[in-house]
This record gives C-alpha cells, structure tokens and sequence, in this order.
C-alpha cells in the first residue's frame, strides 16, 4: 500500500491529501465565511447606529420645547466616528478575508482544496456593497444631507 500524496509547507508541517484533511479545509473555509459574516454584521450595526444618533438628535433638536445643548454638533461627530469605524471594520475585514482565502488556495493546500477554479463567496459583493452604503451615510451625514 502506497503512502498518501504528500507536500510540505516550507518546512513547517506535513500537510497529506486525505478525505479528512479535505473535510478539514473546508471546515476552515466555512469558519472564514462565517467570520467575515460577523465582521458584516458588527459594521452594518457600527453604521446604522451612528446614523440613526445623528437622525435622532436632529430630530430632537427640531422639536418644539427642547432646549439646545452645550455641545449641539456632538452627536454629529458621534455618528461619523461610528459610520467610519463601520467602514473600517468591513475594509479591514475584506483585506483579511481575501488573505486568508489566497493562503487556504495556494502552495500545499491546493490539492487539499481540489479544486479546478476558484470557491466564489457573495460574502465579499456584500461587503462592497455596504462599503458604499457606509460612505453614502458619511457623506450624508457630513454634508447634512439627511
């Protein structure tokens, strides 16, 4: 009985071509979906709060019988470090996602992976898209738009 195909990874560690090191792969790949997943959820939360303390305060402020505040534009600059720190989150994520999914593909893991093309995600067409979004609000937000 012949030995598995094998390779190693600069040394590091032996990495064989078995069905359980394949199922391992892809429970790595799911755990990378699942990640960026939640860095998504964290950054659409980051910039829908600090949009809606901008929308709140504004609101607050036009009511009739509300006194002024000492600091009237803080909940502006509240609601922008917020939608940037959204926008942050999901670049930051995006450029990790991106990186550890060439890793899982390249060098010893490509056999494990087996696969011909690439595993394409809508995971990062999301995360574009609310890249965008985010930076509409910051904009909004800082042109007083809204």
């Amino acid at each position: 009985m012949s030995e598995p195909t094998t390779a190693t990874n600069a040394g590091r560690f032996e990495v064989r071509v078995t069905a359980d090191t394949h199922f391992g792969w892809l429970r790595t790949r799911l755990s990378i979906e699942r990640t960026m997943m939640s860095w998504i959820r964290t950054a659409v939360s980051l910039i829908g709060f600090g949009f809606a303390i901008v929308q709140f305060f504004e609101r607050l402020r036009q009511m009739p019988g509300a006194s002024g505040a000492y600091f009237p534009e803080a909940p502006k600059y509240l609601g922008l470090s917020l939608i940037a720190c959204g926008i942050l989150a999901l670049l930051v994520s995006i450029w990790q996602y991106w990186w550890t999914v060439n890793y899982l593909r390249s060098g010893s893991f490509a056999p494990v992976a087996g696969l011909k093309e690439g595993m394409h995600s809508p995971v990062i067409a999301v995360a574009v898209f609310l890249v965008c979004i985010g930076l509409f609000a910051f904009g909004a937000v800082m042109l007083h738009l809204v």
